[in-house]
């Protein structure tokens, strides 16, 4: 297929967790024969801190405004067989107008912030899509499956909704030898509905725990969070060295957003790179997590500081080393870019057979 996709980034992973799912996934179909175009808006934010920025998977083009998006790639996006628009794309909702007005071929929303999405629409304050846009589009692409895609289909109209999950490359982590500097590492971007569980399942422990070693990497925090004196702080790993990063801790800590706890069903990408590293996942509990993997055997869930403290400091290590191998062969079975690519072919399978039908 010829695909064109629109997306918040795919050339700087500063910031955002956007980039790192594009790249699997648009990497996977381009070995599975596809051509892919990937559309992006030239940003400052992103332009000082480009760790990708020519991807030799797919061609990327950089566009100034959304005039130069129209000027310059119409016939592209007319001619392709499926147009993909992410969300936050700015001025989104524009650019989804113009998508689903010109394109002949399938038309996908990929919602890689469903539950953040759909918190905003009840309050009317999302930026990159509607509810008008939301039934334009053939196919919603969901980061949250469960009730949320029939809710989608049902509340906004959608023809078709179908969730996509993130998902790991296999190629770029995996465990490796290395000094274990850290008892309970934690990546992640600031956000003041994940700090409170942070401070209970981190900060708090670590202040337990004074001769146990802690890290929190990640941008944006305030400087004038109070971090106890053995939590490293680093401002920001490249994907590069994530693997690294994930290989240097005993246990890894998942924290999920507020809205991706209520939404259920949203696991998180760190999740499945830590866990394909061989490292042992700790994580806050949502709906929806045990119909991806077996608690106490593939992944570990902790509600309080004390449950973190029992763990690092009473876990037999035989049983450690039993949860990341379990952990990381779930990954590999279902959880890889190539698992997505293969879904997103299966759904436009699907939208042409209703098609034809």
């Amino acid at each position: 297929m010829n695909i064109v996709v629109l997306g918040l980034s795919i050339t700087s992973s500063w910031g955002n967790g956007h980039a790192t799912t594009y790249r699997g996934l648009i990497r996977e179909l381009s070995a599975r024969g596809h051509q892919v175009l990937f559309l992006e808006r030239d940003v400052p934010w992103y332009a000082e801190n480009r760790d990708m920025p020519r991807p030799p998977f797919c061609r990327t083009i950089l566009y100034s405004s959304l005039e130069d998006l129209r000027a310059q790639h119409s016939l592209a996006v007319r001619n392709a067989d499926v147009v993909i628009l992410g969300s936050y794309v700015p001025e989104g909702i524009a650019v989804g107008e113009w998508v689903t007005s010109i394109a002949e071929g399938h038309t996908l929303f990929y919602d890689i912030d469903t539950p953040v999405t759909l918190a905003r629409l009840a309050r009317k304050e999302c930026e990159y899509i509607n509810p008008a846009l939301i039934g334009k589009f053939d196919l919603y692409l969901s980061f949250t499956g469960g009730p949320t895609l029939r809710f989608i289909e049902e509340q906004y109209d959608s023809p078709m909704a179908r969730a996509l999950y993130c998902s790991v490359d296999p190629t770029l982590y995996y465990p490796e030898p290395t000094d274990r500097l850290w008892d309970l590492g934690y990546l992640g971007t600031y956000s003041d509905d994940r700090q409170p569980a942070v401070e209970r399942l981190l900060n708090q422990p670590a202040r337990r725990l004074p001769e146990n070693k802690f890290v929190v990497a990640g941008p944006q925090y305030p400087d004038s969070l109070n971090w106890p004196r053995n939590v490293q702080r680093i401002t920001h790993v490249s994907p590069a060295s994530h693997r690294k990063f994930y290989n240097a801790q005993r246990f890894t800590l998942n924290v999920t957003r507020a809205d991706m706890i209520a939404a259920g069903f949203s696991p998180s990408v760190r999740l499945f790179e830590a866990m394909a590293c061989g490292v042992p996942v700790i994580s806050d509990y949502w709906q929806g997590l045990d119909t991806l993997f077996r608690p106490s055997e593939e992944i570990l869930i902790a509600s309080s500081g004390a449950e973190i403290v029992e763990i690092l400091t009473s876990f037999p290590e035989e049983t450690r080393k039993k949860i990341c191998d379990q952990g990381r062969r779930k990954v590999l079975a279902e959880h890889t870019a190539q698992h997505r690519a293969m879904e997103l072919e299966r759904y436009i399978e699907e939208l042409r057979f209703a098609q034809i039908v």
